[in-house]
């Protein structure tokens, strides 16, 4: 068990304020399609979601539940054709994306809102210095001559632990292993200083030391600045340790959402449940099989319009086959997507 899986044993010790600030971003009823010859994928599925200054909200779920398309739509940066986003809105900073044209989101990316993408070697421009590209986004962003960028790229290097900084900011990324690479889109990211982070598995390809490094540094700029994060990742014991709130995703809808002391203290709905028996604990016995979801996320295309988590729940009712159940808040902040629970929360 890693040191990050083991930080949800002391997720009690988190506490949040009783009253939130005002929100940086706020998404109503999102829906992101992607039209194919095959039929309409709903990639992203009335999605609703609040972050706040100063706190980390943390989104996860199975590959192919749609975190990642939520985090690509509040960017506008959905690949149309063939998808497009048909519904719903998204308030930052007091206005909605959606409305605003592609010079105002040109200045609204990298700017205001940055984004940690998941692929690095993707992400880098091969045919440039990684040092050139990262003292792109402060001249652009921050206004910095190229003696000042430069400055600020070593600096940078130095803080997400690329050894040599002064040598590396000259290598091309093929030159450099996926951890410095992923480090590099890091440090590109945090130089731009925004109000809103996007970090979409941020620290996949590091070692669990470099890590925490990556995670203190974020943390410390969020505190500095006073930025929201948006924390996209598979990995429960990093949302016990970063995330103040936390949503659930599976199939392109959130099937639940609660303060992270609360989710992982009781959670709601049986894919959650799932999730947290899959992380291996400590103590358990070698002889012991590792728990694990039965099943796989199901195709979006043509769903049979029940819960979308009927064929791999365990509880699964006849009723759950055929409607797909509603929101309910089954405590204060705390909403789960199950019919095992009425309107009012209580347990049927």
């Amino acid at each position: 068990m890693t040191e990050s899986s083991d930080a949800y044993l002391k997720v009690e010790t988190k506490t949040v304020p009783a009253s939130p600030p005002d929100p940086l971003l706020s998404i109503q009823g999102l829906k992101t399609y992607f039209y194919t010859d095959k039929g309409v994928l709903p990639a992203v599925d009335d999605v609703s979601l609040t972050a706040y200054k100063g706190r980390v909200l943390g989104i996860v779920g199975e590959s192919g539940c749609g975190k990642s398309m939520t985090a690509l739509s509040i960017l506008r940066l959905i690949p149309s054709p063939p998808g497009r986003i048909v519904g719903g809105r998204i308030m930052f900073d007091g206005r909605n994306i959606l409305d605003l044209s592609v010079n105002e989101m040109c200045h609204l990316r990298g700017n205001e809102i940055s984004m940690i993408f998941q692929e690095p070697m993707t992400s880098l421009n091969p045919v440039y210095t990684v040092g050139r590209q990262v003292m792109e986004v402060s001249m652009l962003h921050r206004r910095m001559n190229r003696t000042q960028a430069r400055e600020e790229a070593v600096r940078m290097f130095k803080l997400v632990g690329i050894p040599e900084a002064e040598k590396r900011i000259d290598v091309y990324p093929h030159q450099l292993s996926g951890g410095l690479r992923q480090r590099v889109m890091i440090a590109m990211v945090l130089s731009c200083r925004p109000k809103l982070l996007i970090a979409d598995e941020p620290t996949t390809a590091l070692d669990v030391t470099v890590q925490a490094q990556i995670l203190k540094l974020m943390r410390d700029l969020q505190r500095e600045i006073d930025s929201a994060i948006i924390l996209i990742t598979h990995d429960l014991g990093v949302v016990a340790e970063m995330c103040d709130e936390v949503l659930v995703m599976y199939a392109g809808r959130v099937v639940e959402q609660a303060q992270v002391f609360d989710l992982f203290d009781n959670p709601r709905h049986p894919y959650t449940e799932g999730l947290l028996k899959s992380i291996p604990k400590l103590h358990q016995d070698d002889a012991a099989p590792l728990y694990s979801i039965k099943g796989m996320v199901p195709s979006l295309l043509g769903l049979d319009g029940g819960c979308r988590f009927h064929p791999r729940c365990e509880a699964a009712t006849e009723l759950c086959v055929r409607r797909e159940p509603e929101f309910t808040e089954v405590s204060p902040g705390h909403q789960v997507r199950c019919w095992k629970y009425r309107e009012r929360g209580e347990s049927l």
